[in-house]
């Protein structure tokens, strides 16, 4: 063979492992995907929010009337008995401090009031000497009427008199003594603190009681200081008669009915049972972290589990909610091997290394797994979140 001859052989050769090599690049190559198995396992679906626990019944205690509040010693956690522990003292409270105007005004009217008390007492003895004057001439027409000197209607007018002289010497003495009392209380406006603090022994103080019996949940009010009639000093309530409300979005609360059972998570301890009792029919506008108005619902839940699981939850504490609306064995598969194929739902069956499409009728679903009701068998392998790249046929390798 001639040098052209070899040169046809080997350009020959080279052409054909190019063309090799290029058609072994170009065959389709199958598609990497994540695989999911349909089993039958416990799906559950539920209504999920953040909740609070709360005493079920929390009593407030507040001031009977306004005075001086010394200073509360109980603290959060004190026991308290109904009637019997004493929480608070209220002493009268101290008057105001007067000004150069109120001070005078009230100077003028102890004056004022001793003015009066003078005429009043100067008018008693008027009324004293019109009372002898009356007696004596009655005593005097009483002679004169035994010696048969004056008629009898002279003698009744001496009696009339005398009688009125009587009650017009009463009415001086009660406009005295009422004259003496408004002197005194013109002057207790111008004692001074220290006057009355001194006096302040004399006075009754207000001991407030603990109305029920538990612990004290919170001390509103500790330091000392003036306080009006109404003011709230502490909370008290049973720490071992808890509840949990829980605010739902409208739209979740009328899917819930009293008697669903929830559960309670991540408040620090293991997983506790509770009981629907009721749902609030009153709704509230609340904004949301993205500034979203929301129309939320409160649902009050009873605890099931004895006090000893959860002793240490208490009063505000903040729990998870997971209110279960279904709960029950089914064939199941993670919701991200689904996608919309008409007006239903598919999934890509994952037989012999290709895709195989297959309808699916679903039914229950949360936000990790749904219910499969038709399509499918437990252990058939599916495609878990497929691509663009994967139809129908198409050869598959998992990853």
């Amino acid at each position: 063979m001639g040098v052209k001859g070899r040169r046809l052989v080997i350009w020959g050769a080279l052409l054909a492992l190019l063309a090799a090599a290029i058609g072994y690049a170009l065959r389709p190559q199958p598609v990497p995907v994540d695989l999911a198995v349909a089993e039958v396992g416990l799906l559950r679906v539920s209504v999920d929010d953040e909740g609070e626990a709360r005493v079920r019944d929390v009593y407030t205690l507040h001031a009977p009337v306004g005075g001086q509040l010394l200073r509360i010693d109980a603290e959060a956690g004190d026991p308290v008995e109904a009637g019997v522990t004493e929480l608070a003292v209220i002493e009268p409270a101290a008057p105001a401090f007067l000004d150069v105007r109120s001070e005078a005004e009230r100077r003028a009217a102890v004056e004022a009031a001793r003015a009066a008390r003078d005429l009043a007492a100067s008018e008693g003895e008027g009324a004293e000497a019109d009372l002898a004057f009356a007696a004596a001439e009655l005593d005097r027409a009483r002679r004169l009427v035994r010696r048969e000197t004056i008629a009898q209607r002279t003698l009744d007018d001496a009696e009339r008199a005398n009688r009125v002289a009587k009650a017009n010497l009463a009415t001086a003495k009660a406009a005295l003594d009422m004259r003496e009392n408004e002197l005194v209380q013109a002057r207790s406006y111008l004692l001074s603190r220290l006057e009355i603090e001194q006096r302040s022994g004399d006075c009754e103080c207000v001991r407030v009681t603990a109305p029920v019996s538990g612990l004290v949940l919170r001390v509103i009010r500790e330091s000392e200081g003036v306080v009006a009639s109404g003011t709230p000093l502490l909370e008290i309530g049973d720490p071992g008669d808890l509840e949990v409300v829980v605010d739902l979005l409208s739209e979740d609360a009328v899917r819930i009915e009293p008697g669903q059972p929830a559960l309670i998570t991540r408040w620090g301890g293991s997983d506790l049972a509770a009981v629907v009792r009721r749902i609030e029919p009153f709704g509230q506008t609340k904004v949301s972290a993205l500034g979203i108005e929301e129309q939320r619902v409160d649902v009050v839940l009873d605890l099931t589990d004895p006090p000893t699981s959860w002793g240490r939850l208490g009063h505000g504490y903040r729990v998870d909610v997971g209110v279960i609306l279904f709960q029950a064995e089914v064939l199941k598969l993670p919701l991200g091997a689904l996608f919309r194929e008409g007006d239903g739902w598919a999934v890509f069956l994952a037989e012999d290394g290709r895709a195989r499409l297959r309808p699916v009728e679903i039914g229950e679903r949360n936000s990790l797994a749904v219910e499969i009701r038709g399509g499918l068998s437990a252990g058939q392998r599916v495609v878990l979140y497929p691509s663009d790249r994967v139809h129908d046929g198409v050869a598959l390798v998992e990853r």
